[in-house]
């Protein structure tokens, strides 16, 4: 049974911060750029880095006994200890302002914006808002909201609508890949994101009741950015995004994106075209 949640007690996270650093590598550079299904090439210094290339910098480490049942550091620390099993990264936006280069020392500081309860169709959700501001020797290089949502375990978790979807949209651009295993370890691997959802099959099959092993949302979200640069020929200024869905390993995805006024509209999108990730690009 789910420990009672205090939306009081948990509200005192606000504005509680962290620091942490880090060095862009040549290395790190070719296993992110592999794993966005780039080109590899042979970085050297100087050369500009994936764009969310930051997601892979200063991650926490922990010893393992201080990890949670889903591989997760235990609840508490920056972070507030909400009191519901599932997490998952919902979404959130970035301004891009300087391009992250092989060599550059990068530091991050993170805030806890906000902390916020709602009622969903699986029950109790509670919503944590992180900003992040990271920057070079140059100065500011990128400004974030990241938005993680935990909610209960109960019930079976829906790998799409109750109801009958809308038909998918039509892309104008699209890529083709396929959501590997081996791929989504890559990228636990890059982040060192212990999340078992990822990796572990027996752990998200029994204990989360999913159906198969869940493709990351910022691995999806980097996709869209790359994508979004390859056809404007640059980064975009801001980019917003929102997952829909849940994709799941082992079948084809899409990676999408129609003009609109101000920019691009993206999605990710699983077999069935219809979409998982949603996303704004900006220029």
């Amino acid at each position: 049974m789910t420990e009672q949640l205090d939306i009081d007690h948990l509200r005192q996270w606000i504005g509680r911060s962290t620091e942490a650093s880090d060095i862009v590598t040549a290395q790190l550079t070719k296993g992110l750029r592999a794993t966005l299904l780039q080109e590899i090439g042979e970085p050297n210094t100087g050369d500009i880095a994936p764009y969310t290339v930051h997601w892979c910098l200063g991650q926490p480490v922990f010893p393992q006994e201080q990890l949670g049942p889903d591989g997760h550091p235990a609840r508490g620390g920056f972070l507030p200890p909400v009191p519901l099993p599932r997490r998952m990264w919902a979404g959130g936006e970035l301004t891009f302002i300087d391009a992250l280069r092989v060599g550059d020392l990068v530091t991050r500081v993170s805030k806890i914006a906000d902390v916020t309860l709602k009622s969903g169709s699986t029950g109790q959700l509670c919503f944590v808002s992180v900003e992040h501001t990271v920057t070079t020797p140059r100065g500011l290089a990128i400004r974030e909201r990241q938005d993680i949502v935990y909610r209960e375990m109960g019930g079976a978790p829906a790998a799409a609508p109750a109801k009958a979807p809308a038909p998918p949209p039509a892309a104008q651009h699209r890529e083709v890949h396929v959501s590997d295993p081996v791929l989504l370890f890559r990228y636990s691997a890059l982040t060192f994101n212990g999340h078992r959802i990822h990796y572990d099959r027996d752990y998200v099959t029994k204990v989360e009741g999913y159906p198969g092993l869940i493709f990351h949302g910022p691995l999806q979200a980097a996709l869209l950015v790359e994508f979004a640069a390859k056809l404007k020929g640059k980064v975009p200024l801001r980019f917003s995004y929102r997952g829909v869905q849940p994709l799941f390993e082992g079948s084809e995805f899409s990676v999408n994106a129609n003009p609109a006024s101000a920019g691009l509209e993206l999605w990710t999108a699983n077999a069935e075209a219809h979409p998982t990730m949603k996303g704004t690009a900006t220029w």
